[in-house]
């Protein structure tokens, strides 16, 4: 079995490659969102994985928060909605050759952590996609947990959110990393669940709603786990 999963791992890794590629190719030829979304349909038919929504999607949500295991998370968010989707993600992933570029192109949003600059830049890039009506989408945690247990949210999600009062509809992804986990260079297709939970605006008078945000996701998530959704 493991070297199945390990033989799949270098298929899916290469379809994912492939798709990429696509994607920067049609960026200038399609409109946006269109080269992102075929891109991500490519791969998720060609690797076999399926999805089940749970919940519904708000049709007025302004940004996106959603729990990080795997590097598939962006393909399965990608095919699950319409919207147009600009990722908020660190200044790192911009810098990595190709990636970054498929990145840079639909105009995702890059942010340095510690910098009181980039916070600044952050606000203006944020402020001129939710212009462009995109919906801002996060990872909140910053980086993938594989464990189960969703590590501490940053702040940049709230910072965004309480100064432009969004619309934030949470999303909480089940087990991707048993599906692709390049670490261990794993893949076995199989059905993932996505589960879209109320959508709330912003209380900036409220400190701790990022943190009750991460509490009531975890909760969620082991529900699930727990065949109680």
């Amino acid at each position: 079995m493991k070297i199945l999963a390990h033989i799949n791992w270098l298929i899916a890794t290469t379809i994912i490659f492939i798709a990429l590629t696509f994607s920067i190719i049609m960026y200038p030829i399609l409109p946006r969102p269109y080269a992102r979304k075929i891109a991500a349909w490519f791969v998720r038919l060609a690797t076999f994985f399926s999805v089940t929504k749970i919940g519904e999607e708000d049709p007025e949500a302004q940004m996106f928060l959603v729990n990080h295991q795997s590097d598939l998370d962006i393909g399965v968010i990608e095919t699950i909605t319409s919207k147009d989707i600009t990722w908020v993600a660190k200044k790192a992933l911009f810098d990595v050759p190709f990636f970054g570029l498929a990145m840079s192109l639909p105009e995702d949003i890059e942010v340095e952590r510690e910098s009181k600059i980039s916070l600044i830049k952050l606000l203006r890039a944020a402020k001129d996609r939710l212009k462009k009506k995109r919906v801002l989408t996060m990872f909140p945690e910053g980086t993938r947990s594989r464990t189960g247990k969703m590590l501490p949210f940053k702040s940049g999600a709230k910072f965004i959110a309480d100064k432009y009062q969004l619309k934030v509809q949470p999303i909480v992804l089940i087990e991707t990393a048993k599906c692709y986990n390049i670490k261990e260079f794993y893949y076995m297709p199989k059905n993932i669940k996505v589960i879209f939970l109320d959508s709330f605006i912003a209380d900036k008078s409220d400190p701790k709603w990022l943190e009750n945000l991460r509490l009531k996701m975890q909760k969620t998530y082991d529900k699930e786990l727990k065949g109680e959704i």
